[in-house]
């Protein structure tokens, strides 16, 4: 006996002229919720319009973006597209537009210039100058006065401390001037600028930065901490590629230079080393810079106290780790997850170490 049942995955498909005999439901109209609906082209062509708008608005920082990345076919691709719509916006004058909202002279860094904190201290009154005849009876006392000693510092006569750096500097310099300001006794300014460093003055000039940033603070310590943006190439011409055999004597007369204006006012220098990094190459790069910096900070006069952070940031052999034990037995994440930079618990462990060298220093910091 034959089965009849139709199997479940049969379809009784009408033929057009079936489908046509018969009326069919239609489906009631879209409620008119005042949304304008367009076509999926037009759509596509006004985002087009507009990302066209901007880009020619903003060609000019796309440019300089380009000029100041490293070395390779990415900038030399990025320059030759930005190039003709960065001389296009400059002949409109659209710049005018950009500096309207506020977006077109980007620092780089973490802080907008200097910032300073803690006592500014007493300026000292100059004495009268003595009356005619030589009678000074009841003139105020012309005795000199000798300059406060800065490793004795006082509210009215405080440390005055600047620290500069990269975006690790920065890491660093927050909880650096924090708590120098807390003493009650040191002046602590900051200028960390993020993506920067000593090979590319051309994006940001260090050496003029901190010129005036010695000039306006006057500092009697300068605590630096830079390099992580450095292991690129110079640029020329001719360019002198990482890794060259000059490169190393190059970015060594940087150092040097840096060194020498930091210390140009007579202000005791502390340079701190760049911690381990979790990416090999990396890691490397900086061991290199590291190496550098520790050879130009003990051939300066008068020498350079140089911090490493091997140790203090990094594991018993000097490798990297996310997690420190501090001497209180507690578990401490001092990296953050990108490997490079330090979290604010990082930074607060190299500043107690620099505050704790500035100690063996001789500095009486509370």
């Amino acid at each position: 006996m034959t089965d009849q049942r139709t199997p479940p995955h049969h379809v009784d498909w009408e033929t057009p002229s079936e489908f046509r005999a018969h009326p069919h439901a239609e489906l009631p109209p879209a409620p008119d919720d005042g949304r304008v609906r367009l076509p999926w082209t037009r759509v596509f062509l006004l985002g087009l319009g507009a990302f066209a708008v901007w880009f020619l608005l903003f060609a000019p920082t796309l440019q300089h973006d380009a000029q100041v990345s490293p070395v390779g076919t990415r900038r030399t691709v990025s320059l030759d597209v930005t190039g003709p719509f960065a001389a296009l916006s400059r002949a409109l004058q659209l710049s005018h537009i950009v500096s309207i909202t506020g977006r077109s002279n980007r620092l780089p860094g973490g802080t907008v210039g200097l910032t300073e904190s803690g006592p500014k201290g007493v300026t000292p009154r100059p004495s009268a100058p003595p009356r005619r005849g030589g009678d000074n009876r009841g003139s105020p006392s012309t005795t000199p006065t000798t300059a406060p000693n800065p490793k004795d510092p006082t509210a009215a006569a405080p440390l005055r401390v600047l620290i500069v750096g990269d975006s690790i500097g920065l890491d660093l310099g927050g909880p650096l001037q924090s708590d120098l300001a807390q003493t009650g006794v040191v002046n602590a300014a900051l200028d960390a600028r993020e993506s920067t460093g000593l090979t590319r003055p051309d994006y940001f000039n260090w050496p003029a930065e901190l010129t005036s940033d010695v000039n306006r603070v006057d500092p009697q310590v300068v605590v630096i901490m830079m390099g992580a943006n450095d292991a690129q190439d110079f640029l020329g011409p001719p360019d002198v590629p990482y890794g060259a055999p000059q490169w190393n004597t190059l970015y060594a007369q940087r150092v040097a230079q840096f060194i020498q204006i930091a210390q140009s006012k007579g202000a005791a220098t502390v340079w701190v080393g760049m911690p381990p990094m979790q990416n090999p190459t990396l890691n490397a790069q900086m061991a290199d810079l590291n190496g550098v910096v520790q050879q130009q900070a003990a051939a300066a006069h008068p020498p350079v106290t140089y911090l490493s952070t091997d140790r203090s940031l990094g594991t018993a052999q000097g490798g990297y780790t996310a997690f420190i034990t501090n001497a209180g037995g507690q578990v401490v994440n001092v990296r953050t997850p990108d490997g490079t930079h330090l979290t604010p618990s990082g930074g607060q462990v190299v500043a107690e170490q620099v505050i704790n060298e500035l100690q063996t220093l001789g500095y009486h910091i509370p």
